[in-house]
């Protein structure tokens, strides 16, 4: 009796899909079969697959991707003995719709190779979830039988104990990089000045463009108490004078204070938080650093591939004098399409750091600088590239991030009042000591636990 599901795929490059579809369909009832032996880097058994595929197998499940070809046209070995002795077998067993590619990159050509242009694919590209859903639709349809509704995973069994057995907890001391960046020095104070509309807020603004100032309707922020009050207009200087000007020691905004008038507190608090924001975009800019709008609104910012741009060096912390140097780039190649950069955005944060939380980034360029605009391609290219990168590298590449901002005196700082005071951000994103630590089997991690979230965004309504 065919009571399998078969499940083709190219290794390394998609195990980590395979593993997934796998230990899904198990879990609902289904019967599963997939390479155990090249997910472990093993001996490929060819009897064993030869057996499942001519007598055991109901459909035979082919993960759809670029990876499956070692050039246009031309399929891996193994994939390739699979795909032609399952086409054989439908031939001869009259089989409908036995093989399924299940596509998981949606720049992978639907005539990857010969035959490929007559199978009807199942898109898992956009998400993995509905793909999965019109899948079981299609497993009903064609009354793929189950072993029973619900059952015990067995795949999921031996990935939990073969396939991830050396991830345990060892007793070890590691130093852990947090994606909290905390400010090391800052002025004192800071202060707020209301005028009677936005439009004088905004030209007094525009009249101090070297010094860091945020507008919040119609309230500037600075760390600066001499700010110009000077504005040109229709070629004569006049001077715009706010209603009120309110200072507040910093001490004050962390720990709160009662008032019973504007500014009270959660005000106050507010437009503190809008300045910082505007600070680390004017270090962001004076960096040479450019920002794109994600589809949720949030601005990330990433580095353009200048003619002279090198891989990032610097040491890691605590590491001996004389290790060598770590390199790591931001910016990259990618296939034929263009560039690749590793991008960041910034949530104010108050507690437990005051400073600002990092969340990494992928945008892709045509030639380096101007951004590619198709979404539904972009996010395919997110997928592809982040999958390729292991949780050390996207460390290293936050860590290059912020390397690179230093000045030549090896410091992270911007000046936020005509004085000469400046604010100044540690060199290093918070860290902590364990004592305990894990044998880390460089997993990749999927690009989507690192682009999906919906914080509440930074200086959305900030022309700066």
């Amino acid at each position: 009796m065919r009571d399998t599901l078969f499940i083709s795929h190219a290794t390394p490059e998609d195990n980590e899909f395979a593993i997934w579809i796998g230990s899904r369909l198990e879990m609902l009832g289904y019967k599963v079969w997939i390479d155990k032996d090249k997910l472990l880097g093993g001996e490929t058994f060819w009897r064993t697959i030869d057996g499942v595929i001519r007598n055991e197998a109901i459909k035979v499940l082919l993960i759809y991707s670029n990876n499956i070809c070692v050039s246009p046209g031309i399929l891996k070995d193994g994939i390739d003995k699979e795909f032609l002795l399952a086409e054989t077998i439908a031939k001869s067993e009259n089989l409908s719709d036995f093989i399924i590619p299940l596509n998981i990159d949606n720049d992978a050509p639907y005539d990857s190779f010969i035959g490929s242009n007559r199978l009807n694919q199942i898109p898992f590209y956009g998400n993995w979830a509905e793909g999965l859903k019109q899948l079981l639709k299609k497993m009903i349809k064609d009354d793929v039988p189950k072993l029973k509704d619900i059952q015990e995973s067995t795949f999921s069994e031996w990935y939990e104990n073969e396939y991830i057995s050396n991830c345990s907890i060892i007793s070890k001391k590691e130093l852990y990089y947090s994606s909290w960046w905390q400010i090391a020095e800052m002025p004192p104070r800071f202060y707020m000045f209301r005028f009677t509309n936005a439009e004088q807020a905004k030209a007094v603004r525009n009249a101090n463009t070297l010094i860091p100032i945020s507008i919040l309707s119609n309230t500037l922020s600075a760390f600066d108490e001499n700010i110009s009050f000077s504005v040109t207009r229709d070629g004569k200087e006049i001077e715009v004078l706010p209603e009120a000007t309110y200072s507040f020691p910093l001490i004050d905004i962390l720990n709160g204070f009662i008032s019973e008038s504007f500014p009270q507190h959660k005000d106050a608090e507010n437009h503190f938080k809008w300045l910082l924001g505007c600070v680390i975009t004017n270090l962001f800019r004076n960096k040479g650093l450019w920002k794109q709008v994600m589809s949720n609104k949030k601005f990330v910012y990433y580095l353009p591939n200048y003619n002279d741009l090198k891989p990032v060096s610097f040491k890691y912390p605590y590491s001996s004098p004389n290790k060598k140097d770590k390199r790591k780039s931001i910016v990259g190649k990618f296939e034929d399409i263009g560039k690749w950069h590793y991008a960041v955005s910034c949530q104010t944060s108050l507690s437990p750091i005051v400073g600002f939380s990092l969340k990494s980034h992928l945008v892709f360029t045509s030639d380096g600088f101007k951004l590619l605009q198709d979404e539904k391609k972009v996010h395919g290219y997110r997928r592809k590239k982040g999958r390729r990168f292991f949780n050390d590298e996207w460390r290293d590449m936050q860590l290059a991030f912020i390397q690179r901002l230093k000045d030549n005196e090896n410091e992270i700082k911007i000046i936020v009042s005509k004085e000469g005071d400046y604010l100044k951000m540690n060199n290093w994103p918070k860290m902590f000591w364990s004592e305990v630590g894990y044998r880390d089997p460089n997993s990749p991690m999927g690009v989507e636990k690192i682009e999906n979230f919906f914080d509440e965004p930074l200086n959305e309504k900030n022309d700066d």
